[in-house]
């Protein structure tokens, strides 16, 4: 059998260790990954190989030559361009001879995995393709595999979110194809094995299966992992030969090359591999870490936990931990370097100077002494394991979202745009969002992208902006709503949505590896400030609704602004159409703003009290953020979070109103038999506001929810806008006559359980295959997580995106009933953390 071994990638996301070698020749306990790979090949009868390359070549072709050395053949294909994984491997095609059979796998992946034992299954199966597959803790940076009893799969999901997540079972990237596969696979195209030609065969009911195999597998993504891949082999739990000879050493596993010299008094502890020609000193300290060839290190050095590469000088006293140091590094004397830090290539860290936590120092640098570095040489530090939630970044202000960090997330963000493009930003009124903007505007302008400032503005009109004069992004700066000492900052698209998951890594990636791209003194961006939005969109506004039969209603409403930049704009819409009104809060006050639950409570029972001591006839509370709004009836009944959903989709049915409502799978059932009594279509989605502004602007949707408060009426424009969400509904109230008391009576008491069970980001995947090994043969939706209808309700298990919980939604009309299954699906869920 031939096989095909993936070894082009450029490793981006694993930089600075890619920057002088290809990522597949990184060395693994002083071995290229590559070289475990081909080794674990021919341990499996596979002598035959084929590697695509593509990011410099010659480096790999120089170490195997043709393989022999290796007790292999190689052949080389390199592709011209980047055609994907399955369109790469379409160039091999010519050199495959007459194999039905032919095994594909990464270059870049530590693994022992049972290729013969795989090979069995596919015989036996008589698949066309079977991918290996495995089970990790966290799957959202895979592709996950859905397969039957039968273990032929049925679903892909590549790259899904946590609402999408029913298993942790994930593909490998080990592929043993049938030769005929390569007839659907274009050539001279971009082709990928999983976004394109295996959802493509399935489509066609061609045979396709899942092997779960046995043995260890690890994807070197980045430096956490690469290092980690490290101490797994230190641990014992990967099954590769280790040269060197076995030192005898009582409970210590010390392996060394050729010529290592060792002094006096050293503590080994665990597993030590040390590479050919290395000298450690007198009184040395060294545990779990492997050491590359013709190194030497000082008396008295520390280094635990730690990957130093060769030709590294370590003087006495130093202390490394949990760090990977390249080629030709040199720390002088009593130099400290922290867990997750990497010293690239050549770079020379200074005497009695502290490399923190997470620091990358890109190759030759130079540390002075005594230095203290706590960023990538010259930004600031990484904070968190992933910068974005969705199509936001939130922090503590000035903590973890300094000035330094904004002006290089401008950078980041400008450089995956068109240079001379424009960009609009507006803020909140807090002055840390002015300042952090600010910021945020310089590294922008460097990288020659236009900026039009909006300054303070809310949030939906700035969208509005966006959605209609043609800028190609838009970002805008605001105190967290629920968190005061942190600021938010959201990017959106040209559409004015927030920008896609896959957008949001691009700048996060651009943001790590620091490769901005920098306009000469003559094209940097230029600055001018925005004045007539606030005219446009009241224009706007105003013509998207029928005023004539609102101001016919004579409806008397109570604002509450809640000291938001709301107050400073709406006013102006409403008094066009309302003839009694009070506002409270009505000045913007960043101090007074809720800051927590238990003020929010406080302030919509004020409303509550002041609507019915006046008989009034409606309340809206607009929420600190901008995005969201509650009503208060006139008998001082709050309609918030799912009840405020209910509330607008019984208006709408009510009002005779007809095409599609999007709702998020834990609306009650209520909702759903009234919109069916009324002919209004349903359609369910995740709960995310992005997703339900998207759908929001397709053909036949009157309106879009969350559950949390955002309300889309897509006439004005597709997105959360409490300000033309209370208008389009009181256009509703008025044109079809509606009484808003006798509305509010008419709809039934309903609940709906919620609960967060906490889980950590490790154990969700686990969870959620577990849940779903648990209900096969029931009625089920993975809609949003997975919703099971049981005799007399539902109970939906969904993990959170951002948060480490799962949430449990329920609602039944027998009581016994929903204790009884809320009791096992807990009992599923407790079981299965604790795996």
């Amino acid at each position: 059998m031939k096989c095909i071994v993936m070894a082009g990638g450029f490793g981006t996301r694993i930089r600075p260790l890619t920057m002088s070698i290809p990522k597949p020749m990184l060395p693994l306990v002083n071995k290229p990954i590559l070289e475990r790979i081909v080794s674990h090949l021919k341990k499996n009868g596979i002598e035959d190989l084929i590697m695509l390359l593509y990011f410099q070549p010659e480096v790999i072709k120089n170490y195997f030559g043709d393989g022999a050395d290796f007790g292999v053949k190689i052949t080389y294909v390199v592709p011209q361009e980047d055609y994907g994984t399955a369109g790469a491997c379409k160039m091999a095609e010519d050199y495959l001879g007459d194999e039905e059979r032919i095994l594909i796998i990464s270059g870049d992946l530590l693994t022992d995995y049972n290729l013969k034992a795989m090979m069995d299954f596919h015989e036996k199966k008589k698949a066309m393709v079977t991918i290996g597959l495995t089970r990790v803790s966290d799957p959202l940076q895979f592709g996950i595999v859905i397969t039957d009893e039968n273990s032929r799969i049925v679903k892909f999901l590549e790259k899904p979110t946590w609402g999408e997540v029913f298993s942790d079972t994930i593909n490998t990237g080990i592929y043993l194809l049938n030769r005929e596969v390569f007839e659907y696979i274009p050539k001279g195209t971009a082709f990928d094995y999983s976004k394109d030609l295996f959802p493509m065969l399935l489509r066609e009911n061609k045979p396709l299966y899942g092997f779960i195999g046995k043995g260890y597998w690890r994807d070197i993504g980045d430096p956490d992992a690469y290092r980690n891949a490290h101490y797994d082999v230190f641990d014992g739990k990967v099954n590769i030969a280790i040269e060197g000879t076995k030192l005898d050493l009582v409970g210590r596993d010390v392996r060394v090359g050729e010529d290592v010299k060792i002094g006096e008094d050293v503590d080994f502890k665990g597993t030590v591999i040390i590479g050919k020609n290395t000298i450690i000193g007198d009184r040395c300290k060294i545990q779990r870490s492997s050491i590359g060839n013709n190194c030497v290190i000082e008396h008295g050095a520390e280094i635990v936990n730690s990957i130093i590469w060769d030709n590294v000088y370590i003087k006495k006293g130093v202390k490394i931990n949990g760090a990977v140091l390249m080629n030709g590094v040199s720390v002088l004397e009593e130099a400290e370097i922290n867990e997750g830090a990497v010293i690239a290539d050549e770079c020379i860290i200074g005497r009695k100077a502290v490399v923190r936590e997470n620091v990358k120092i890109w190759p030759r640098k130079i540390v002075e002494d005594s230095a203290v570095v706590i960023s990538n040489v010259v930004w600031g530090e990484k904070w968190k394991r992933s910068l974005f939630q969705g199509s936001k970044i939130t922090g503590l202000t000035n903590v973890e979202l300094t000035p330094e960090m904004c002006a290089k997330l401008g950078s980041a963000y400008g450089s995956l745009l068109p240079r001379n493009s424009w960009v609009i930003l507006g803020r909140d009124a807090s002055p840390s969002a002015r300042n952090l903007r600010r910021a945020f505007i310089g590294g922008l302008g460097a990288s020659g992208v236009n900026i039009k400032d909006a300054q303070m503005i809310p949030l939906p009109i700035l969208r509005f902006k966006l959605s209609t004069f043609g800028e190609i992004g838009g970002v805008y700066f605001r105190q967290t709503p629920d968190d005061p000492p942190s600021t938010d900052i959201i990017f959106f698209d040209s559409n004015a949505f927030q920008i896609s998951p896959d957008f949001a890594k691009s700048i996060e990636r651009v943001f790590y590896r620091e490769d901005f791209r920098r306009a000469h003194y003559s094209e940097a961006g230029q600055i001018t400030i925005e004045n007539r939005i606030f005219e446009f969109y009241k224009e706007s506004y105003l013509k998207s609704l029928n005023l004539d039969v609102i101001k016919g209603t004579h409806l008397k409403v109570v604002f509450d602004f809640a000291h938001g930049e709301v107050a400073d704009f709406f006013p102006y819409i409403a008094n066009e159409f309302l003839v009694e009104s009070i506002s409270l809060n009505a000045h913007i006050d960043v101090e007074r703003k809720p800051k927590n639950e238990e003020d929010l409570r406080r302030s919509l029972d004020r409303v509550s009290h002041l609507i019915k001591n006046l008989k009034y006839d409606l309340g809206v509370y607009f929420y600190p953020g901008g995005e969201k709004l509650a009503l208060i009836d006139c008998e001082g009944r709050v309609w918030s979070g799912i009840d405020l959903l209910v509330f607008v989709t019984y208006l709408i049915t009510a009002a005779g109103l007809k095409g599609t409502v999007v709702l998020p799978p834990f609306v009650p059932d209520e909702v759903i038999k009234v919109c069916e009594g009324n002919g209004v279509k349903i359609k369910f989605i995740q709960s995310s506001s992005r997703l339900s502004e998207i759908e929001a602007g397709k053909h036949d949707v009157v309106f879009a929810g969350t559950g949390e408060g955002h309300l889309i009426f897509p006439e004005l424009h597709s997105v959360s806008d409490p300000m033309f969400a209370f208008g389009k509904i009181l256009e509703i109230i008025a044109s079809a006559k509606i009484n808003i008391l006798e509305l509010s009576r008419s709809i039934p008491p309903f609940e709906i359980y919620h609960e967060r069970v906490p889980c950590s980001l490790e154990k969700k995947g686990t969870v959620m295959r577990e849940i779903a090994e648990s209900i096969k043969g029931e009625n089920v939706s993975f809609v949003d997580g997975i919703k099971i209808f049981k005799e007399s309700g539902w109970i939906l298990i969904r993990p959170e995106e951002y948060h480490p919980s799962i949430s449990i939604y329920a609602q039944f009309k027998n009581k016994e009933e929903f204790e009884k299954v809320l009791k096992t699906y807990k009992k599923i869920i407790d079981k299965a953390k604790e795996e």
